[in-house]
């Protein structure tokens, strides 16, 4: 069974850093240029200038480059800091940022129930992520009393606003009834959308869906190339499977050489499988030579076929 996870590490990402609203756009804050430019050091003394004139997008930006170590040491009470000053004046993406920071006792002391008040204000405000973070804490009851149906909510939101991940557990919910009817149909769609949106472990489990028919029409094809995909971004699983298609001629052309190949980075990974061992077993010396490189090449980042 597929369970929801709280990440080790919450989500960082300054959100739609270039379409923040100020007293104008972000984007014509002479801070945010030079930002998007790369010149931070720059950047920083003029959101400094703009965050003593009220800006909270100043402040947010202030906080992001010392949370980054952008043209200047990594600093994460310095980027609280900036971020609780940009919060207060209610900006959502520096709700979210402190809320991390605060959740993981990054330059603050940590508190899941402050974390936890600061992610449902971003969440009110629209932040994806911030959804998805608050639907976790109800869920796990960590920051805020166990609430399943507040966890579906938050859950949805993040999903319906595009957050892959958001949308990979909701097809969870519906796959097992968490929260929700067991609906077949339902988790296949959303775990495709985190599919279609790249998120390795939901191509690898819409890849099955697709082979076995379950809550979407048999596709071997599309399957197989999401396993590829997810394979090719280091999923073992996927690896797995790959390595099975190849060997058996299943979608693909049978080729044990690639079969050798995928199960061999599959291995290393944890991802045991007698079969594919028998099948390595018997490959010929030359061929168990080319199947080992050829896997030492992707670990390098040149990909064969």
């Amino acid at each position: 069974m597929r369970h929801v996870r709280i990440p080790v590490r919450l989500a960082v990402a300054l959100v739609a850093l270039m379409a923040m609203q100020g007293r104008g756009t972000a984007a014509e804050s002479p801070s945010y240029v030079a930002y998007a430019q790369g010149q931070y050091l720059t950047a920083l003394h003029l959101a400094e200038k703009e965050a003593s004139e009220g800006s909270k997008e100043a402040f947010t930006l202030m906080g992001e480059i010392y949370l980054e170590g952008l043209g200047v040491a990594q600093d994460f009470e310095k980027a609280a800091d900036a971020y609780a000053q940009a919060a207060d004046l209610g900006d959502p993406n520096a709700q979210f940022q402190l809320g991390t920071l605060v959740a993981e006792g990054l330059g603050v002391k940590k508190d899941l129930r402050i974390a936890a008040k600061l992610f449902e204000s971003a969440a009110s405000s629209g932040n994806a992520a911030a959804q998805y973070n608050i639907a976790l804490i109800y869920l796990h009851g960590k920051g805020r009393d166990p609430d399943e149906a507040k966890a579906i909510e938050w859950m949805k939101k993040a999903a319906e606003q595009g957050n892959p991940q958001a949308q990979y557990d909701l097809g969870a919910f519906y796959q097992f009834g968490r929260g929700v009817p067991i609906d077949k149909a339902k988790a296949a769609e959303w775990t495709g959308r985190a599919a279609d949106a790249g998120l390795p472990e939901a191509q690898v489990e819409y890849a099955v869906m697709l082979f076995k028919g379950a809550g979407v029409p048999v596709d071997e094809a599309r399957a197989a190339k999401l396993f590829r995909l997810a394979a090719e971004e280091g999923n073992p699983v996927a690896q797995n499977r790959l390595a099975r298609l190849y060997a058996n001629g299943v979608v693909v052309k049978a080729d044990q050489v690639q079969a050798a190949k995928w199960h061999l980075l599959a291995r290393t990974a944890g991802i045991s499988d007698f079969s594919l061992d028998i099948m390595l077993s018997k490959l010929t010396f030359e061929e168990r030579a080319t199947a080992e490189k050829a896997a030492e090449d992707w670990r390098g980042g040149r990909l064969t076929d």
